[in-house]
């Protein structure tokens, strides 16, 4: 209970008890009837008074409660808001903590991404150079004289050189270079023209026989080449050169009826004409 209620109090108890004192002692001046009159106004008064005093007691004490309680709750709020403030505080050190790692990862993840891209360039040119080299390995389709096959860039190289020394018009320097292709490549698709060619080239510096046994190397590799009807034509050439003019006469007549229809066929006719 407060100071001042209790103060109050005892006023006003003191009041009722001078008040009780003065109709007692004027109880001896008025009758009997009059002072129990008094006495029992006074007590009614006094109880009036008193559940007043009780009531406002239980008001008092209901709002000290109150206000114990409310500063009981004040004081757990004060409480929970330093616990949230610490808790909000560790909070903000682990963000920044979080914020710091992921600073270095970023930094690792692009250098990972710089060392990445430098690796994938470099990988990028050795593929390419092994490329480059693996081409000069690798087959390649050729057609020539009606003929589709594969061969090797340096077995093509080759023969386009022998060739290219045909055509210079040095049959001698493209017998030896016809000749080392086809010991080189003997099962090559180029094989059937290079004998062709080398048939060619030895006719040219008068080689008649080697001439003619690589012209029918030539119609025994492939008898349905392009050049067969040339090679049978040359064959007959050859033999006019060696004399053997009965064996000549026979291989235009083969032609003519191996390849009828061809140019070659048509220049073998003519020739027939004149062994009548």
């Amino acid at each position: 209970m407060s100071s001042f209620a209790s103060q109050s109090i005892f006023k006003l108890t003191l009041v009722l008890a001078l008040s009780s004192l003065s109709f007692v002692t004027n109880a001896a001046l008025f009758g009997d009837d009059e002072a129990r009159r008094a006495i029992l106004d006074l007590r009614q008064r006094l109880e009036a008074t008193q559940k007043k005093l009780d009531a406002t007691q239980q008001k008092l004490d209901a709002t000290q409660q109150r206000l114990e309680t409310t500063q009981q709750s004040v004081k757990s709020q004060s409480d929970d808001n330093a616990i949230l403030r610490r808790s909000l505080l560790e909070l903000q050190n682990q963000i920044d903590s979080l914020k710091s790692d992921q600073a270095v990862m970023r930094g690792s993840f692009e250098q990972f991404l710089k060392d990445l891209s430098e690796v994938q360039v470099k990988q990028k040119d050795v593929l390419q150079t092994v490329d480059s080299r693996l081409s000069k390995f690798e087959p390649i389709k050729v057609t020539l004289d009606g003929l589709e096959f594969q061969a090797d860039p340096a077995e093509k190289n080759q023969f386009d050189g022998a060739l290219t020394v045909f055509r210079t018009g040095d049959f001698a320097a493209a017998q030896n270079s016809l000749s080392a292709f086809l010991l080189k490549y003997p099962s090559s698709g180029f094989a059937p023209s290079a004998l062709f060619w080398l048939g060619n080239a030895q006719y040219a510096t008068k080689d008649y026989k080697e001439s003619i046994a690589n012209f029918r190397k030539l119609l025994s590799m492939a008898p349905q080449h392009a050049r067969a009807p040339e090679a049978m034509l040359a064959i007959s050439n050859n033999w006019v050169e060696l004399k053997d003019l009965k064996a000549a006469k026979k291989a235009m007549e083969d032609l003519v009826k191996l390849h009828p229809a061809s140019e070659a066929a048509q220049t073998a006719k003519q020739r027939l004409t004149r062994f009548k």
